[in-house]
């Protein structure tokens, strides 16, 4: 369907203009004051939803809102996409609502972190992984307690490190490229049903919660294996007792560290956390298997004879699973060559070499031992491919300030949710700010979808250049610009939703910060439109 001439299309600018310094809303998306709503009501509106609500996965300042001109501590933190998947920060963000008054860069924030603690559904679908992951193994140990399952009674060391390895899966980059490859390949033909798309949509964005609710139970499984080891303490030694508290100490860490508030005020922290004490927990894990496998409870000591020993246990072999994993993506590390210009002091544009398919992100660090930052990759698969890198924190405000010549990548790069466009038929992306970036690819490759772009960002040209302005308007009659230095501030989630319908659009795509994908994303559903942002532990 032609949506030219239904709706205006403005596009003042050349290129991809988001906002990095945290300012008053200029750009949010937030609810209208006529609608206000007790958060109780939107509580249950969400309950009663098929489908639960989708966020962004960060809050402080984000390089897709709007309008932003003070700089908030954690800014950084936003575009950095979690070890472990997260993502944490895909450089896939959004905007807000309209006609809202001017607040605070702490109201501003504190809104963010509302987004992330309190105002989620109930029944989310990364609430249900995690619960369903979460119940099943509580009722095999349940019943391995009251000696209805000896086998589990037997091997509790075993389920605990099934499920670091369950934990480890849904969070490698790797395993998920091929799991995104082949959704779109098998599911991605016009006769496969709309609902089980979406519903694999849904459960690929929200793999984190079996992320978490294994990591949870592989505490309370290793607290059950060293409660039944301390009952039979003259059956065993002591290093193997010190070893394995140690490794429950360092997992509790990696759990508290993860907790959204904390994760939320201290990215930093948490990243760092969960990656050492990972490591060393890896590391330990292997240790606490050798002494167990070589002491000899009858003699009081220890052999040195294990190989067969070690192959026949269970355990072994998920902890080689485990360690291929983890290692996978740091053996693609490398230090490569960067072009890097800055079309504002909002944002930076580096280009490396070697083309990159459409929906991919990538990640950059200056130091790889200590943070990594997750961005949208644009490219034409062909020669290069280009990252377009929001002033939000001290490593990206670094690269406009004082450009480096070199940058450390992870030559693995990995699917995001725009990945997905290609398993549908007609798509509607919405973005603001710099949430253009992972759609870019798709103005500039190939794809099976019919793809409409609604991008609500300010002084797009003088902030975003030439070359992004110039993607853009490669295809004018399905892409929308709307340009709020010149017309304002939109109703962004109204804008979505009757963008989507005339274009006949099977899902909306949404990347903005989280108050504006929260938005985005509710309002269409209410619309009866399926609707995806990335939420925050996508």
């Amino acid at each position: 369907m032609d949506i030219d001439g239904k709706i205006n299309r403005f596009s003042s600018c050349r290129g991809v203009a988001f906002e990095i310094k945290p300012h008053a809303d200029l750009f949010a998306i937030v609810a209208p004051m006529e609608q206000e709503v007790s958060r109780s009501q939107r509580l249950w509106d969400r309950i009663t939803r098929a489908v639960p609500s989708s966020l962004s996965r960060r809050s402080s300042s984000h390089f897709c809102d709007l309008d932003n001109e003070e700089e908030s501590p954690e800014a950084d933190a936003l575009a950095h996409i979690e070890e472990g998947l997260e993502e944490d920060n895909k450089q896939i963000v959004m905007a807000k609502l309209p006609e809202k008054p001017k607040a605070s860069s702490n109201k501003h924030d504190s809104s963010r972190l509302s987004v992330i603690l309190l105002d989620q559904g109930l029944f989310t679908v990364y609430k249900r992984l995690f619960a369903v992951s979460l119940v099943i193994n509580i009722i095999c140990l349940v019943l391995a307690a009251v000696g209805r399952f000896s086998y589990a009674r037997n091997h509790a060391v075993t389920f605990s490190v099934a499920n670091i390895l369950a934990l480890v899966l849904c969070r490698n980059e790797a395993f998920f490229r091929v799991v995104f490859w082949l959704a779109v390949k098998i599911l991605g033909y016009p006769v496969v049903p709309l609902r089980i798309k979406l519903g694999t949509t849904a459960v690929l964005q929200s793999v984190g919660g079996i992320h978490s609710g294994c990591g949870i139970s592989s505490i309370v499984w290793l607290i059950y294996a060293l409660i039944l080891t301390l009952r039979d303490r003259a059956n065993t030694s002591p290093e193997i007792i010190a070893v394995a508290s140690t490794i429950l100490a360092l997992l509790c860490l990696s759990c508290l560290a993860a907790f959204p508030l904390v994760r939320h005020l201290h990215h930093n922290v948490f990243e760092r956390t969960h990656r050492f004490a990972g490591w060393t927990s890896l590391v330990l894990v292997w240790i606490f298997i050798c002494l167990t496998t070589a002491y000899d409870s009858t003699l009081k000591s220890y052999r040195t004879d294990i190989g067969s020993e070690l192959a026949k246990r269970q355990e072994f072999w998920f902890v080689i699973g485990i360690t291929i994993l983890i290692s996978l993506p740091w053996l693609t590390v490398r230090r490569v060559p960067v072009k890097i210009y800055s079309p504002s002091g909002h944002a930076s544009v580096i280009t490396f070499q070697g083309g990159v398919g459409a929906g991919i992100l990538g990640r950059i660090s200056p130091s790889p031992l200590s943070e990594w930052h997750a961005f949208g990759i644009i490219s034409d698969n062909k020669k290069e491919h280009v990252i377009l890198a929001g002033a939000v924190g001290d490593f990206t405000k670094s690269l406009v300030s004082n450009p480096p010549s070199h940058l450390w990548v992870r030559q693995l790069h990995f699917a995001g949710l725009p990945y997905l466009t290609n398993m549908y038929s007609r798509v509607l992306h919405v973005a603001t700010g710099s949430g253009i970036c992972p759609f870019l690819s798709f103005q500039l490759q190939p794809s099976r979808a019919d793809i409409c772009v609604l991008w609500v960002a300010k002084n797009m040209e003088q902030n975003f250049g030439k070359e992004i302005m110039e993607w853009m308007s490669r295809r004018p009659e399905k892409n929308i610009l709307h340009d709020t230095a010149l017309l304002g501030r939109p109703n962004v989630p109204q804008m979505s939703v009757e963008t989507a319908k005339r274009f006949g659009a099977e899902i909306v795509i949404v990347t903005s910060n989280p108050e504006g994908t929260r938005d985005v994303v509710n309002a269409c559903w209410a619309a009866g439109i399926p609707a995806f942002g990335p939420i925050w532990d996508s």
